[in-house]
This record gives structure tokens, C-alpha cells and sequence, in this order.
């Protein structure tokens, strides 16, 4: 039997772990099964809400633990119980969305297992995102920023779905505004996203090492945006593939091919056992 080098490897989901039709490549299906099975520990870490990405880890075969909303949430797959869960207060999340709409921008609310929306229901761009993640949106009657308030409820995320265009802008925008307060991030090139400083992927990594027993030496994470960023540098190798944006590269230890060309698999091959 192959000897483990790494023995834990998380990756993203949308842009790495699966390809750009949303499959998973039967190669990459295979690289995971034969590293699993060796004892090896491969997670799943990404900006989905949990009903989004459970489905499809467990269809999988995965078990264990899954990282959902950049790292806000970790969950036991098998059961769905929560293992740690974090978010943003309701005068936080009103803050953030008052923000974005201030800057004229569409608003997306995380809060456990529902998303909220204020873009119109019949919008296309919105029903591809709901065909994409697999969960519908609510909607509110009012401005997302005061239904937050009003409601009291902790929220995982705060998101925009915004113009390509408009993606970068909105980005710089909100990092100065919040600078040191919440971390802001892109996930998508028509994603921007806020959530509580420190929840980051980076830091579900560690969480998740440390509880499996496991040095940060011997973990490799894999990812193409800048929400990926954390965990990139947090690991003791980081991986960027192919397809992933420049920032992300520059940070990496290694560039692989793309999620289409079955980028987890390479890095499974190449980190995930000891090569003499």
C-alpha cells in the first residue's frame, strides 16, 4: 500500500473540486476514494451555505466533517449536526447590507439553513445561482439591511450578486469601509462577500487539523478565489489551480492544472503520498 505524506487535504468546492458544468471527474472520484481509504483525511471547504453542500459531499461518500459559509460553519456530514457555528450579530449584518445597498448593489443573506435575497424571483441571474447552489431564496418586504434588524436573527454571511464589472469596485469598497471589522472576500467573479473576522477557511483548516490530530505541516488546501486565500497560506503546502485568479497564485506553493482537467487529482497524486 502507498505510504500517506499528507494527511489531511481540504478543498474548495465551485471552481476546484468540481468541474466547470458542475461534475466531478471520474479520476478525481478515484484519487479521493484511494487516498480516503488509505487514511488519508480530505474535507471539503467552501462558501456554500450547509443545505447546499451536504447533498453533494455525501453523494461523494465523504464522511466526517464539512466547512460551509467560508468557514462560519462546520458540520458533521452523516448527521448535519453542527460542530462549530459562528456569524455575524443582527446590527452587524444590517450594517453590511446598508452598505451595499447604499452602493446601489444587489444583497444576499446567509442565516443557517435559508438565504435571502432582495433580487426579484423571476430575475435570471438569480434562478442560475439557485440552480447552481440547490436552495431557493426568501424574500423580504423591506430593505435587507432593516428585515436583519427587525429579526434578530445571527447570519452566517452577507453576500452581493453583483455585475462582473461591478465586482471589483464593490470589493475595494467594502474592505476600506470595514477594514479590520469583518472580512470581505470575492468567491465567484460575481461574488462579494462578508463575513465575521476570523471565520475564514484559513481558520476552519487549523480547526479542522487540530481536531483530527493532525500538523499543519502535513495539510494541503486547494482553491481558485481569494476566499481561498487563508487557507492557502495556512497550509503546509497551498495549492492553486489552474484556473484560480492571479492573487491566489502568487500565494501559492504550487499552480496545478484546472478544475477541469482534474486539478484534485494531480494533487493527490503528487502531495498526498510519499514518492521515493
Amino acid at each position: 500500500m502507498n505510504k500517506l505524506n499528507a494527511k489531511l487535504i481540504v478543498s474548495d468546492f465551485d471552481g476546484t473540486l468540481i468541474t466547470s458544468d458542475q461534475k466531478i471527474l471520474p479520476a478525481v472520484r478515484e484519487a479521493i476514494d484511494g487516498y480516503v481509504a488509505a487514511g488519508g483525511v480530505f474535507a471539503v471547504c467552501t462558501g456554500r451555505i450547509l443545505p447546499s453542500i451536504l447533498p453533494r459531499v455525501r453523494a461523494l461518500g465523504l464522511e466526517g466533517l464539512v466547512i460551509a459559509c467560508q468557514g462560519t460553519v462546520i458540520a458533521d456530514i452523516q448527521s448535519g449536526k453542527l460542530v462549530r457555528c459562528g456569524g455575524l450579530e443582527p446590527g452587524q449584518a444590517a450594517e453590511i447590507c446598508a452598505a451595499i445597498e447604499e452602493a446601489k448593489q444587489s444583497v444576499n443573506v446567509y442565516c443557517g439553513d435559508d438565504f435571502y435575497s432582495d433580487i426579484p424571483a423571476d430575475n435570471r441571474f438569480l434562478k442560475i445561482y439557485e440552480d447552481i447552489i440547490g436552495v431557493r431564496a426568501k424574500h423580504a418586504d423591506v430593505p435587507l439591511s432593516r428585515f436583519v434588524a427587525e429579526r434578530g436573527a445571527v447570519c452566517q454571511k452577507v453576500a452581493s450578486l453583483c455585475a462582473p464589472a461591478d465586482r471589483q469596485p464593490l470589493y475595494e469598497l467594502l474592505c476600506r469601509r470595514f477594514a479590520g471589522r469583518y472580512d470581505v472576500t470575492c468567491s465567484a467573479e460575481v461574488l462579494v462577500e462578508v463575513a465575521p473576522l476570523g471565520d475564514t477557511k484559513g481558520a476552519a483548516l487549523e480547526f479542522l487539523a487540530k481536531r483530527c490530530g493532525i500538523d499543519m505541516s502535513e495539510t494541503v488546501a486547494i482553491g481558485d478565489n481569494l476566499n481561498d486565500l487563508s487557507m492557502i497560506v495556512a497550509a503546509g503546502t497551498g495549492v492553486a489551480v489552474g484556473n484560480a485568479v492571479d492573487e491566489l497564485k502568487a500565494a501559492a506553493d504550487f499552480v496545478s492544472l484546472s478544475n477541469d482537467e482534474g486539478a484534485v487529482a494531480q494533487v493527490i497524486n503528487k502531495f498526498g503520498w510519499a514518492h521515493d
